[in-house]
């Protein structure tokens, strides 16, 4: 009796095999999968399953990160980047001397501050969660809205913030000015020791430049190290390019489109209520819409969402797995505010995910990130 059992049980399990590999035109068997994606071409690589929405002839996979290129008007050098990294930790640039552009992109918390919303001047709080600088070289516009066309031009924002650091431009740059310890570094960064806004805004922006990540499991399996991944993570590494749909948002190297996408968070109606990117073009089709984050570091970056009302990575994918079923705001149809009801991304559709998929799914995104780094704080010039 024994023995018939085992050998139905060993013909059932010959049936689903033989089912995957013959019958279901998706399945492709995991040491297959294993030779495609950690071949070094990714021609090789299964087609990846793209939204009819998405333009395929501008579309580009995920990927290893290329070497970091400088703006003509902003090239690198290290003086320049050393400049940029003090004032970067330097609280006098705000009205109170108290809070850095450190205070909320903490090296030692994936360049972030893992509060659901950062505090600024006097303990306010602001209204998003706090993005990270790291890779944030390869961001096209930076904040959720993208309100900033580069880094240079990010870095003139959180000083004349009130909720941030609350200071008059021309102050701060004063300020600086009259610090005696920081002329030798402008002269070595720009050739004489004049303090401008400009000056500090593009040494800065230097600096956020170098903020880049190591490499991950990720990058050294798809360069060839083919045991870098196990077959959990593999599982989630084909999915996130297929089934999950993860891959018409987090695409490019980046893991971002560097697009602005209307997730369905807007919280319409609430005291939380964020417009996102429409708040700076007035462009009513950009009603809550917000940029696509990296994927990079994300393990390192909680909690998540552009209101940070997410505390752990599974939230953020059952959302999606579920195609985000935000309710219809029928109290505001016919009324002053019916025009601004937000309209998800049509990219938000159920994904029918299983346990096992979302667990394998998750266990490579943590492949994309790397060990909390340290790195040495500057002494202030005085």
């Amino acid at each position: 009796m024994k023995l018939r059992i085992i050998v139905f049980s060993v013909l059932v399990l010959s049936f689903l095999t033989a089912y995957n590999k013959f019958d279901n035109p998706e399945y492709i068997d995991i040491q297959d999968l294993r030779k495609m994606y950690s071949s070094g071409d990714t021609s090789k690589w299964p087609k990846a399953q793209l939204d009819a929405s998405i333009d395929k002839s501008k579309f580009q996979d995920i990927g290893v990160l290329p070497e970091v290129t400088y703006p003509d008007y902003n090239p690198y050098s290290k003086e320049k980047a050393d400049l940029g990294k003090i004032l970067f930790f330097d609280p006098r640039l705000s009205v109170s001397g108290q809070i850095a552009c450190a205070s909320c992109h903490n090296p030692e918390l994936g360049w972030t501050d893992n509060l659901t919303r950062s505090f600024g001047h006097d303990r306010q709080t602001g209204k998003r969660n706090s993005m990270t600088i790291m890779n944030s070289a390869f961001a096209k516009t930076l904040f959720w809205d993208g309100r900033a066309s580069s880094l240079e031009d990010q870095a003139q924002f959180p000083i004349g913030d009130a909720l941030e650091m609350n200071e008059k431009l021309t102050i701060a740059v004063d300020k600086i000015a009259l610090i005696k310890g920081y002329q030798p570094l402008f002269k070595a960064a720009f050739g004489d020791d004049k303090v401008s806004l400009q000056r500090i805004q593009y040494a800065i922006a230097t600096f956020e430049r170098t903020i880049v990540s190591p490499k991950t499991k990720f990058d050294q399996f798809v360069s060839g190290k083919s045991d870098a991944l196990t077959d959990q993570q593999l599982s989630g590494l084909h999915l996130f390019r297929t089934k999950a749909q993860c891959i018409n948002c987090h695409n490019t190297p980046y893991f971002s489109d560097n697009q602005f996408h209307n997730d369905g968070q807007t919280l319409f109606g609430t005291k939380n209520e964020d417009f996102g990117r429409y708040n700076v073009t007035k462009d009513m089709k950009d009603i809550g819409k917000f940029r696509t984050p990296t994927l990079r570091e994300v393990v390192n970056t909680r909690p998540w969402m552009h209101h940070g009302h997410f505390p752990t990575l599974l939230d953020v994918v059952e959302l999606y797995n579920l195609g985000n079923p935000s309710p219809i705001q029928k109290k505001y149809l016919g009324t002053a505010r019916d025009t601004l009801i937000p309209k998800p991304d049509p990219l938000l559709k159920k994904l029918n995910l299983n346990k096992e998929e979302i667990n394998d799914l998750l266990a490579f995104i943590e492949t994309l990130s790397t060990p909390r780094g340290r790195i040495i704080i500057p002494t202030m010039p005085k």
